[in-house]
């Protein structure tokens, strides 16, 4: 009895042991794919050309982003105000939009807007930035890093502009893959502005694409793996 199952009761459990170990190899192979980025918080040190004179600020600002269709929907947000009125800006009032500077494998920008106010601002107070978007099309391949540029607000018919005067490092490094065409960066207009859908669907070409292949190759070797192990097993029974 007990050569029995040396003979057939242990290959079978060896077949499927093996299975799952090919499993977590595809696993394996899925998650050191997966996109690289970092992303920080960085304190920008903007001053301010208005109507009534020259302003100056400092606020930490973090730039995110979010694969999707071969592009990236960066996300550039203020954790302070930059600017003042000294006059009310009602609701609506005031418009933001700025630009990211591209460095490392990309040169460039790419223009980020955001919504008017949603609430009255205060005279001489704090100008609190809404949270600015705008869409990334990766042109070619390696890291690129995302800065914080020039920000422009709009109100009552006038424009502030506003630059970085402290040379602040990337707030975002990106790994990226790039579709080889014209491609580039390019500005959220309408829905993608306020942070809704940017338009078309791009080619699926991004990194995120790379990790779904590879993960539908390990699915594929799973199943051979368990369909081994059962063809073992069955022998086994009919010997």
């Amino acid at each position: 009895m007990a050569r029995f199952y040396e003979q057939h009761g242990r290959r079978p459990v060896r077949a499927a042991g093996l299975a799952a170990a090919v499993a977590m190899a595809a696993g394996s192979a899925v998650m050191l794919t997966a996109p690289a980025a970092h992303a920080e918080v960085v304190d920008v040190n903007y001053q301010c050309k208005t109507p009534i004179g020259s302003k100056g600020a400092v606020s930490p600002i973090d730039i995110t982003s979010t694969p999707g269709g071969g592009a990236y929907k960066l996300v550039m947000s203020f954790r302070k105000g930059v600017s003042s009125s000294p006059v009310e800006l009602g609701k609506g009032a005031m418009k933001p939009s700025a630009l990211i500077t591209l460095g490392g494998a990309e040169s460039g920008t790419v223009p980020v807007a955001g919504p008017p106010n949603d609430q009255a601002i205060p005279a001489n107070t704090p100008i609190k930035i809404s949270d600015l978007s705008g869409t990334y099309t990766p042109k070619g391949s390696g890291k690129v890093t995302f800065t914080a540029a020039t920000l422009t607000i709009k109100a009552l018919g006038t424009t502030t502009t506003c630059t970085p005067a402290n040379h602040p490092k990337p707030s975002l490094t990106l790994e990226v893959k790039g579709t080889g065409g014209s491609g580039g960066a390019s500005g959220s207009t309408g829905a993608a502005a306020a942070g809704g859908s940017s338009g078309g669907q791009l080619p699926q070409t991004g990194p995120a694409d790379s990790a779904l292949a590879l993960g539908t190759l390990g699915g594929t070797v799973l199943l051979a793996g368990a369909a081994g192990a059962l063809w073992l097993t069955r022998r086994h029974q009919r010997v």
